[in-house]
């Protein structure tokens, strides 16, 4: 049978269901490509959960960087998660169809954490900062009340910059086409299906990214910049080394974050020469990868974290 013929030939303004292909052209291996992304899925679960735990137990984590590191985890969880349960649904059940309003509710989630994450980020960055730069004032900037603010901007930040995303998608005929080729929705994924012109949806797009994700990153490396040259002012080999090593588990985690994703967000929009199975399956990825590798970096790179992890699995034996 047709996927098509799954949803009627709906020819209002709005179809009332979606149709997501999953990876075309790759239907034949959907079971297989689901069984590493279902294994990745229950690593970012199983490693943030444990992050979350052990940080929101032991009062003496209960510091800036630690907090900034839960919500890190928070944000990471709703990401994997705002997907790979549908995408494991279309590759193992064949559950193809989604709702319209369930497909713009997940547009909706994807984009807004993706940005948050992106904001946690940032403020991580200069928690670093603070802590290298300002140190005899670190508890007294960073307080709990500071650090509630800063993290209730970042969820504020993501949601109204991306709520507009619904709107240009609500404004758009779609003539009866509802078969979109990926595994989850998207904003140009969705936009693309239109009959009608969608260039106010690929300006705010582009808009977006290079104002608030680039924002974020030209942010990021100034304030990096800022802290090396504080710590080749430090007067020891010893101390600089110590200075580098706080900073060295949010370096990989800013690289594993925003690599993929900016290299995912610009083939979509300029590399029509990248086959679509590639371009679904980093689409994908971009989604997934920080979630898994954020908990392992950090456990493997921060001494109290390590520590407790550690601890925790003795305890449990």
């Amino acid at each position: 049978m047709m996927l098509s013929a799954l949803v009627p030939n709906d020819t209002a303004f709005h179809p009332s269901t979606f149709v997501l292909l999953g990876i075309p052209g790759m239907q034949d291996q959907h079971v297989w490509i689901a069984i590493p992304f279902c294994s990745m899925y229950i690593l970012a679960l199983v490693g943030n959960g444990t992050i979350l735990y052990i940080i929101i137990t032991d009062r003496a984590l209960h510091e800036p960087m630690y907090l900034f590191l839960c919500l890190l985890s928070i944000t990471d969880l709703v990401l994997c998660s705002t997907t790979l349960p549908k995408m494991l649904a279309i590759f193992w059940l064949r559950s193809h169809v989604i709702s319209y309003h369930g497909c713009l509710t997940q547009m909706f989630f994807v984009h807004a954490v993706f940005a948050t994450e992106s904001a946690v980020l940032l403020a991580m960055a200069f928690d670093r900062y603070v802590a290298i730069c300002r140190p005899l004032h670190y508890t007294s900037i960073l307080n709990a009340m500071v650090i509630g603010k800063i993290g209730l901007a970042c969820v504020m930040r993501g949601l109204l910059f991306v709520f507009p995303f619904v709107i240009l998608i609500e404004r758009l005929p779609f003539c009866g086409h509802h078969i979109i080729p990926h595994t989850y929705c998207e904003h140009m994924g969705i936009a693309k299906l239109a009959c009608a012109s969608i260039k106010p949806n690929t300006v705010y797009g582009l808009t977006v990214a290079l104002s608030v994700t680039g924002m974020d990153v030209v942010l990021i490396a100034t304030s990096y910049i800022l802290i090396l040259q504080a710590v080749l002012r430090l007067p020891s080999k010893d101390a600089q080394f110590r200075a580098f090593s706080t900073c060295g588990a949010h370096i990989c985690v800013i690289l594993v974050f925003y690599i993929p994703a900016f290299f995912s967000f610009f083939t979509h929009r300029f590399g029509h020469h990248v086959p679509p199975q590639v371009h679904i399956i980093l689409a994908n990825l971009y989604l997934l990868v920080p979630p898994v590798l954020n908990p392992l970096v950090y456990g493997i790179n921060t001494k109290q974290i390590r520590l407790r992890i550690f601890d925790f699995f003795v305890k449990s034996r």
